[in-house]
């Protein structure tokens, strides 16, 4: 399985025009921003997330809804793909723009629409792709959905299984989307004072990456900001080096 994992994400990377050159002077990973803890923080919707829609009683206003007696999104598409411009065509409704809205700022400005027909609509919108990948020395090496927004390292890692035994507790990386740059967290589980610290809080759309012991050299090289790529080619050059 993580044999399986590396070749498709080498293919990724290869596919790829841009590439980086991860061997640069080390910053703290204390610095970044990307990774500080935010009580309030909201997943905001992105390009290519696919949205369902549900307006209780009025399946002909919903996509994939939830209300109904099937719910069969993913086998049979039911959902609207937010397109390169951050839309998605609302039945009734028509074009609308979603992109960088949170889910509540979302269902409020589809619920104030849909008073114009309806007395007193009840809607749920959902993103049907929020998710976190753990790649490495896990057990069950995976990419797993998640419904809430305020998931733990630690939460995360148990649903692989654990850690394997070669697993490098002292350098784990986790990847994160910033704009157009990748941030990578350095991570050390190894020191059990500093629990609260390094068992960080992951966003969807996040990669872990568990290295071997093995590569103990390798990982202190590995810069904490990677311009201009993706979460998955990051992650594709770092799997693939080790």
């Amino acid at each position: 399985m993580k044999k399986i994992l590396k070749i498709f994400l080498l293919i990724l990377l290869f596919a790829s025009c841009k590439t980086q050159n991860l061997f640069v002077n080390e910053v703290e990973p204390s610095k970044s921003t990307s990774f500080l803890y935010d009580a309030n923080y909201q997943y905001k919707i992105r390009k290519d997330d696919k949205i369902s829609l549900s307006v209780w009683g009025e399946d002909n206003l919903s996509v994939g809804s939830v209300y109904g007696i099937y719910n069969s999104n993913e086998v049979y598409g039911k959902w609207l793909l937010v397109d390169t411009n951050g839309c998605i065509e609302i039945p009734k409704i028509g074009t609308t723009i979603v992109m960088n809205k949170t889910i509540p700022e979302l269902k409020e400005e589809i619920k104030t629409i849909l008073k114009k027909w309806l007395v007193n609509p009840i809607i749920d919108v959902k993103v049907l792709n929020k998710e976190i990948t753990i790649l490495g020395e896990v057990r069950n090496p995976n990419t797993i959905q998640v419904d809430k927004d305020h998931v733990k390292l630690l939460e995360m890692i148990s649903k692989t299984g654990g850690f394997d035994f070669y697993a490098n507790l002292k350098s784990i990386k986790i990847l994160r989307q910033d704009g157009e740059n990748v941030a990578i967290a350095n991570i050390d589980l190894t020191n059990p004072n500093d629990i609260l610290n390094t068992n960080i809080e992951l966003h969807p759309g996040d990669i872990v990456i568990v290295p071997s012991k093995k590569n103990k050299e390798f990982d202190k090289r590995i810069a904490t900001i990677i311009p201009l790529t993706t979460t998955i080619s990051a992650a594709a050059i770092i799997m693939g080096l080790f």
